[in-house]
C-alpha cells in the first residue's frame, strides 16, 4: 500500500469502530479522576487494548500506559499521546459528587482518540508497511493541581515531579522516542463564536509556561480576643498578596505575565488567631527569562508580608511547565493532515500555544500540540462539554493516525527530516537539572 491507500484504510477502520471509540470517551467523561488517581480511566483504556490484542505496559507514573505498535523496521519512534486526568469543577453537572472532579478540558476525548489511533493502525494492518514504531502513550496528571497531594506523593517516593509528561521524561520512558504527537480538544461549537470556523490548528509558539509555588505563612496562635499575644499569619498573607498586586504594573505586556494565587487554608478556628496559612499560585509568562524575573518579585512580595507582622514565610518553588517550542517541519506534517481530514477552509497552520507539560517534551525533542475542535462552553467551566464527538474524537484520531503514516512511510523519510531539522533547547539531563531542579 502507498501512503494514500494506508490513510484511507486507517480512516475506514476508525469509522468502522467509531461508536466504540466515542462510547469510551463518554464513559471516561462520566467517571472523572484527578491526576495520579486515574485508575478507573486506565482500566477502561486497557479493556480496549486487550480487545485489540495489543501488548502494553502499565503503572508508569502510577497510572500511565504505554502501547508500542512496531513496524517492519525501527527507524523512527513516534509517540502518540493522550491525557488521563480531569480538573476540579465541583458545580459541573457531571462532576464527581465526592471529589468535584470533572472533564471540563477534553482529556476524555483525547484519551479516546488515541485508542482510535490504535483501532485504525491495528485493524487496517498498515504497520507492516511502516518503517518505525508508533508508541501510544496514555499519560497521567497534565493539570497542575492538588499541589499538596502531589507533594505528598513526592515525599512518599512515588513520583518526582508534578506533571505526568515530566515524570515520563524523568523515568526514561521518552528516551527511545524521536517525535511526539498529540492533540487537545478546543472550543469551536459556541453559538456566534467568531473563531468557530477553525476546527483545527497545528499549534504555535504563542503560549505560556509557568512556575508553581506552595506558600506557607507561620505565625503564632492566641485567643482572637487577645490578638496582641499572637502573630497573625492571615494578615501576613494578605499583605503579601497586596504586595504582589503592587508589582503588577511592572510586568511588561510583551511578556504576558499572569499571577493568580488562591488561599487553600486561611486558619483553623474563627476564635483563634491564624498561625498556619497556605497559598498556591502560578507565575505564567511567554518566555522563561520573564517568568523567572516575575517569580523573584512574587517571592519578595510574599516575604514582605511575613516581615511586616513578624511571621515566617516558607516558599516552595515548583518546576511548572516550559514555554512552547514548536517545530516547523512537524507543524507542516500536522497541517497537511488537518487539511486532509477537516478541509483547508476549516483549519490553519499557526494557532495559539498552551500551558502544558507537552511543552516540556517539545524542548527536548520534536513535538506538536495541535488543537482539534468539538467542544463548547468555557474551558475549565461548569458548562464545558463535547458537543461534536465525531470531530473531537473520531476526526482527531484520523489526523494523528495519518500523521504517523506520513512520518513512518517510505523509510520514515519525513520522520527523519523532522528529527534532523530539530535543535533542542536543552538535553534531558539539563532539563531535569536546570528546569526540574533534580
Amino acid at each position: 500500500m502507498d501512503v494514500n491507500e494506508m490513510k484511507m484504510a486507517v480512516c475506514k477502520a476508525i469509522d468502522e469502530n467509531a461508536q466504540a471509540i466515542k462510547d469510551l470517551a463518554v464513559s471516561i467523561f462520566n467517571e472523572p479522576e484527578l491526576g495520579y488517581k486515574e485508575f478507573k480511566t486506565a482500566g477502561k483504556i486497557k479493556e480496549h487494548l486487550d480487545k485489540l490484542g495489543l501488548e502494553y505496559t502499565d503503572g508508569h507514573a502510577i497510572t500511565g500506559i504505554i502501547t508500542p505498535l512496531k513496524g517492519r523496521s525501527n527507524n523512527i519512534n513516534v509517540a502518540v499521546m493522550g491525557e488521563l486526568d480531569s480538573v476540579l469543577v465541583a458545580d459541573h453537572p457531571c462532576a464527581d459528587p465526592v471529589t468535584g472532579a470533572a472533564h471540563a478540558c477534553g482529556h476524555n476525548a483525547q484519551a479516546a482518540s488515541v485508542i482510535g489511533v490504535a483501532y485504525g493502525l491495528k485493524a487496517a494492518g498498515v504497520m507492516e508497511n511502516l518503517d518505525g514504531t508508533v508508541t501510544l502513550m496514555h499519560v497521567p496528571s497534565e493539570e497542575f493541581v492538588e499541589l499538596a497531594y502531589r507533594q505528598s506523593l513526592i515525599d512518599e517516593g512515588k513520583i518526582s515531579l508534578f506533571g505526568g509528561k515530566q515524570e515520563f521524561i524523568k523515568l526514561g520512558l521518552m528516551d527511545d522516542v524521536d517525535i511526539m504527537v498529540m492533540q487537545h480538544t478546543s472550543i469551536t461549537e459556541n453559538e456566534g463564536d467568531p473563531d468557530g470556523w477553525s476546527k483545527g490548528n497545528a499549534g504555535g509558539p504563542v503560549g505560556k509556561g509557568f512556575v508553581g509555588k506552595m506558600v506557607q505563612y507561620i505565625g503564632k496562635e492566641s485567643h482572637a480576643a487577645n490578638p496582641h499575644q499572637g502573630v497573625n499569619a492571615l494578615q501576613a498573607a494578605k499583605i503579601g498578596l497586596m504586595a504582589i498586586d503592587a508589582n503588577r504594573e511592572t510586568f511588561q505586556d510583551k511578556d504576558n505575565i499572569r499571577v493568580h494565587p488562591i488561599i487553600t487554608k486561611g486558619g483553623d478556628l474563627v476564635n483563634v488567631i491564624p498561625a498556619d496559612v497556605r497559598i498556591e499560585t502560578y507565575v505564567r509568562g511567554n518566555n522563561t527569562e520573564a517568568i523567572f524575573a516575575a517569580s523573584a518579585k512574587v517571592d519578595r512580595a510574599l516575604q514582605a508580608g511575613a516581615m511586616a507582622v513578624g511571621a515566617e514565610c516558607i516558599i516552595n518553588n515548583l518546576p511548572g511547565y516550559m514555554v512552547p517550542y514548536p517545530n516547523d517541519a512537524l507543524q507542516d506534517v500536522t497541517y497537511d493532515n488537518l487539511k486532509l481530514i477537516l478541509g483547508e477552509e476549516n483549519c490553519h497552520r499557526d494557532g495559539p500555544g498552551v500551558s502544558s507539560d507537552a511543552s516540556d517534551v517539545q524542548n527536548i525533542m520534536p513535538g506538536v500540540h495541535m488543537y482539534v475542535g468539538g467542544a463548547k462552553g468555557v474551558g475549565h467551566g461548569k458548562n464545558y462539554e463535547i458537543a461534536d464527538p465525531d470531530l473531537a474524537v473520531i476526526k482527531a484520531a484520523k489526523i494523528m493516525a495519518c500523521m504517523a503514516i506520513d512520518l513512518l512511510a517510505d523509510g520514515a523519510e519525513k520522520g527523519k527530516h523532522v528529527k534532523a531539522n530539530y535543535v533542542p533547547t536543552m538535553t534531558k539531563e539539563q532539563y531535569l537539572k536546570e528546569w526540574c531542579g533534580l
